[in-house]
């Protein structure tokens, strides 16, 4: 699995599971739920934010919320 954040653009992979528990509630209430298939659209100029595609909207993120979502590769 990879980091989220880790991640170029036009890469996508499962969402496999989050590091940090207290921010999971918010990505999850996103539609950021383990299962779901997610694809980087555009990453800013300067790396921050990212913006992705999941659950058929795309939704901005920082990096630092990023960093916390484990992504299956496949």
């Amino acid at each position: 699995m990879k980091k989220l954040s880790s991640l170029k653009v036009g890469d996508s992979g499962i969402i496999g599971s989050f590091i940090k528990d207290d921010i999971s509630i918010k990505l999850m209430e996103m539609g950021c739920v383990p299962g779901e298939r997610v694809t980087v659209e555009q990453i800013a100029p300067l790396g921050d934010p990212i913006c992705i595609a999941v659950a058929g909207y795309n939704l901005s993120l920082r990096l630092d919320e990023a960093d916390s979502i484990l992504v299956i590769i496949n």
